[in-house]
């Protein structure tokens, strides 16, 4: 198994990690306490590099390209939350730096969450971002309208940025610029998402398993993290979940959206070390 060591802070590794199941890849920095970032549906782990940048001060980060997305393997099958979890147990083993602090946004969130609860003596703590059970039927529909729609050739990088400029309005340019470079790949004459269509059509699909058992089981400390303009965590959907665990922690983040840690890094960033250090 090819397993990662610690790279100094300010310098970004990326390869491509054997965990025995599925070759994953990934981007390292820092040293110190393992911290493990799992992004959002169709993203990569290009997304967090505005927080790792500023925790590899003090951690070894390490963003991970989820099954199906990014330079990821992308099998045929396996997109349900315990497949997930179960390629984040496998990371943390072949690594074989102790428990990991888990961040995740959106389905990494999700799959962050189910890992704890399986796993618990692999994890110290979770950061979930703007995904908690309890979500309506008509968020998740549009969510799977928007993944679904995803999957175009594009003629430039530049025809890219126009496109996710105003699928996330309010994410900002370096931010798009940043999903824009990362991805993508030259096929057919253009570009096209690196993230399998197949594997995000199932992926969507599962997003809309219960969670509930998950939140009610998990022993680890976890954060929980909404945006407050969020379409897809809505306010009673986050009050429902802070009634199943009145003893989780909520921070909800001023003006932002669900893309929270892309819109709002500095106060993700607070929320994250005020969480850990507490």
């Amino acid at each position: 198994m090819n397993v990662v060591s610690g790279v100094p802070s300010g310098q970004l590794s990326s390869r491509r990690i054997d965990t025995g199941r599925i070759s994953l890849n990934v981007r390292e920095a820092g040293s110190g306490p393992l911290m493990l970032f799992f992004h959002g549906i169709t993203a990569n782990s290009a997304v967090f590099a505005p927080l790792t940048a500023r925790l590899s001060e003090r951690f070894t980060t390490i963003a991970v390209d989820q099954r199906g997305h990014g330079l990821s393997d992308k099998p045929e099958a396996g997109y349900a939350a315990n497949d997930y979890a179960e390629d984040i147990a496998a990371l943390i083993r072949t690594l074989d730096r102790g428990p990991a602090i888990l961040v995740g946004h959106s389905l990494g969130a999700r799959n962050s969450v189910t890992a704890a609860a399986k796993y618990p003596d692999l994890v110290r703590s979770v950061v979930a971002i703007d995904f908690t059970p309890y979500i309506e039927v008509e968020a998740l529909d549009a969510l799977e309208a928007r993944v679904n729609a995803g999957s175009q050739l594009f003629e430039t990088v530049d025809a890219v940025e126009a496109y996710l400029s105003g699928r996330y309005p309010n994410i900002p340019a370096p931010a798009i610029r940043i999903r824009a470079e990362s991805g993508y790949h030259r096929v057919d004459g253009g570009l096209r998402p690196l993230a399998s269509p197949t594997a995000m059509a199932q992926t969507a699909k599962g997003l809309r398993a219960d969670l509930v058992p998950a939140y009610r089981d998990v022993t680890k400390p976890v954060l929980v993290v909404r945006g407050e303009a969020s379409k897809l965590v809505s306010a009673a959907a986050l009050a429902k979940t802070s009634q199943l665990r009145p003893d989780l922690p909520v921070v909800v983040v001023p003006g932002a959206d669900h893309y929270v840690n892309e819109v709002s890094p500095e106060i993700t960033l607070r929320a994250i070390t005020n969480f850990i250090d507490a």
